[in-house]
C-alpha cells in the first residue's frame, strides 16, 4: 500500500515537473523574438478566425508555431479583439507582440496624393490605379465638387468611398472660406467662387502669386472685361479628359464653346478643374490690386500689369524670351 501511494506521489510529481516545464517551454516561445528576418506586411482578411490567422502567419513567416499563437490567443481570452486589416510586423516580434499589434488595429496606413488643378476625370483615373483599394468609382463627380490633397486610406476600402470623403472634405473647406470672404467679390455664390478659382489653379503654379491672379480675374469682372483665360479655352476643346498636347492656335481661340472666354463674357459655366485650398482663399480674399493682365515672364512666374500698352510690353519681353529660349 505504501509503495503504491509513493509510486502515486511520484508519478504526480513527475505531472507537475513536467507541466511545469511545459508551460515554461510554451511561456519562453510565447515571449521569446519571433522568425522573422525583415519588417513584412501580412494582409488578415475580414471573417478570419484564429486558426486561419495563425496558419496565416505562420505561412509568412510571422511566428514559429501555430499552436503558441492559438494558445495565447485563449489564455488572454483574446480571441474576438483580433481584427483584420493589413499589418507591418517588425522583425524579430514576439508571438505577444504578434498578438497585442492584431489587438491594436494599427494596420498600415496609405497614401494617395492628389495635385491641385486635376480635372475630375484626371482624379478617377487615380484613384482607380490606387493599390489596395477595392470597388470602382461608377460615375465621374462634377467638376470642381473635390478636393486636392493628400488621403489616407487602408487596404480594403472603396473606392466609391474615398472619393466621397474627396467631396465632403470640399464641401467642408469651401463652406468655412465662404463664411469668410472679402466684402463687396464678383463671385455671388460658392460654385461661382469655384469656377473662378479652378481658372486661378490653371493659371499659375506659383503659390504666392495666387492672390495676384485671382485680383486680376477679380478686377476683371467688376468691370466687365472678358477674361480671356487659355485654360477655359482648352477645358473646351478636350472636356477636361487630359492635357491638349500642343500649344493654343488662333483657331481654338476663335472656336466657339461656352467655355471660351475670349469669347463669352463673365464666368464659364462651370469649374474646369477641381481648385485647392491656396486657390480657393485667393478667390475669396484676392489681393488688392489695380492689375488687369498678366503674362509669363520665363521665370515660371508672371509679369502683372495695370494697363493695355504695359501689359504689350511684357509680352514683347516674353516673345524675345520664348525665341532666345526655344526649348
Amino acid at each position: 500500500m505504501r509503495r503504491l501511494a509513493s509510486l502515486a506521489a511520484f508519478a504526480t510529481s513527475a505531472l507537475v515537473v513536467a507541466g511545469g516545464l511545459l508551460a515554461f517551454y510554451a511561456i519562453d516561445r510565447f515571449e521569446r523574438p519571433g522568425p522573422l528576418a525583415a519588417d513584412t506586411v501580412i494582409y488578415i482578411p475580414q471573417g478570419s478566425g484564429v486558426e486561419a490567422i495563425a496558419r496565416q502567419l505562420h505561412q509568412a513567416g510571422a511566428i514559429e508555431e501555430p499552436l503558441v499563437f492559438r494558445l495565447g490567443v485563449r489564455l488572454l481570452g483574446v480571441g474576438r479583439e483580433l481584427r483584420a486589416g493589413e499589418y507591418l510586423f517588425a522583425v524579430a516580434l514576439s508571438t505577444r507582440d504578434v498578438i497585442d499589434l492584431l489587438r491594436s488595429g494599427q494596420t498600415v496606413v496609405r497614401r494617395l496624393t492628389l495635385a491641385e488643378g486635376l480635372t475630375s476625370y484626371e482624379i478617377v483615373a487615380l484613384v482607380e490605379q490606387a493599390a489596395a483599394l477595392e470597388g470602382t468609382v461608377d460615375t465621374v463627380p462634377p467638376e470642381g465638387s473635390l478636393l486636392p490633397e493628400t488621403y489616407h486610406y487602408a487596404r480594403g476600402d472603396r473606392r466609391d468611398e474615398l472619393v466621397a470623403r474627396m467631396g465632403r472634405a470640399r464641401d467642408k473647406l469651401l463652406s468655412e472660406l465662404w463664411a469668410a470672404r472679402a466684402p463687396n467679390l464678383p463671385v455671388a455664390t460658392p460654385r461661382e467662387a469655384v469656377v473662378l478659382a479652378s481658372i486661378v489653379e490653371k493659371e499659375t503654379g506659383v503659390a504666392g502669386e495666387r492672390p495676384r491672379v485671382a485680383s486680376v480675374f477679380v478686377n476683371r469682372l467688376r468691370k466687365g472685361m472678358r477674361l480671356q483665360s487659355d485654360p477655359t479655352v482648352v477645358y473646351g476643346l478636350t472636356g477636361g479628359t487630359g492635357a491638349l498636347g500642343r500649344a493654343l492656335t488662333r483657331t481654338d481661340l476663335q472656336a466657339p464653346s461656352p467655355y471660351n472666354t475670349y469669347l463669352n463674357p463673365g464666368l464659364p459655366p462651370g469649374p474646369i478643374a477641381n481648385p485647392g485650398r491656396a486657390s480657393l482663399e485667393a478667390v475669396l480674399n484676392p489681393a488688392q490690386t489695380a492689375f488687369l493682365y498678366f503674362v509669363a515672364d520665363g521665370s515660371g512666374g508672371h509679369a502683372f500689369a495695370k494697363t493695355l500698352a504695359e501689359h504689350n510690353r511684357n509680352v514683347a519681353k516674353w516673345r524675345r524670351f520664348q525665341k532666345q529660349n526655344p526649348n
